[in-house]
This record gives structure tokens, sequence and C-alpha cells, in this order.
């Protein structure tokens, strides 16, 4: 009798392949467009995926000053900054944050959405986010992302 031996593939750092995405920000809303980004940067959307293994691939994000925000949201969500010095709490508007640093928006909803490791921070260095619909990123040709 002849006995079938099925064994889960794990993927292994060498022999992961990264693509490199184009993402167009414009008009989207924040929370859904980090979620995918996100999955991508993280490799979820490969049948390859291994929880403990960097599959992820590159992620360029454009135009990400058009961003949207839902409801209330844009006067009334807050980010919060820390130095550590007493009284050294500083809160800014989410309209605020949107005209003066747009790219930190999107950046900083990508982050909080990624495992908080090692692992995470090298997630996170394939996200690469522009206010304006240029990227450097050319040589690396891109292809569009369909979500």
């Amino acid at each position: 009798m002849d006995t079938l031996s099925y064994k889960t593939q794990s993927a292994k750092k060498e022999e992961v392949e990264r693509k490199w995405y184009v993402v167009d920000a414009e008009g989207e809303v924040v929370g859904r467009l980090c979620t995918k980004i996100a999955a991508v940067l993280r490799g979820k959307h490969k049948p390859s995926y291994t929880p403990h293994v960097d599959c992820g691939d590159h992620v360029i994000v454009i135009n990400a000053g058009k961003v949207r925000f839902t409801g209330n949201k844009i006067s009334q969500k807050e980010y919060q900054t820390y130095s550590g010095y007493p009284g050294g709490q500083k809160s800014t508007s989410a309209k605020e944050m949107l005209d003066k640093h747009p790219i930190r928006v999107v950046e900083r909803a990508v982050k909080g959405m990624l495992p908080k490791n090692r692992l995470g921070r090298r997630m996170y260095k394939k996200l690469h986010v522009y206010e304006g619909a240029e990227h450097p990123h050319e040589a690396q040709q891109p292809e569009p992302f369909n979500f």
C-alpha cells in the first residue's frame, strides 16, 4: 500500500520573489486603502504566505495627498506624539496632518497594521509613499495593483 505524505511548504527568505506594485491613492478612503497595502507588504496575497518570513512585495503609493476620510474624521481624528518629557504630548488634527504632511497619514496607518517586531520593521521598509503622481522607481517596472 502506498502512503501519501502531504507536507506544507514554507517559504524561505532566499526563495521569495518580490514584485513592485503602484497604488494610486487619489479619492481612496485611508483605512480601506491601507489595509490592502499592509496585506501586500506582509505577502498575504500570495499562496506561499508564511507568517514568520517576510514574503511581501514593494508598494509605491502615489497621490497620497488626495486621500480622503469618511464621516467627521477629517476634523475629529487626532494624531498624538509624545516626546517622553513632562508636557511633551502634542496632538494634530487629521486635516492639519493632511495639509502639512500628507505622506505621514498613509505611512502611520499602514505601520499600525503591520506586526510590531523586527519582521514588521523590515516589511515597513518596502513601503514608498509620494505626495504627487511622480515616483523615482520606473527602473523596477512596477505594475498597477488591482484590489
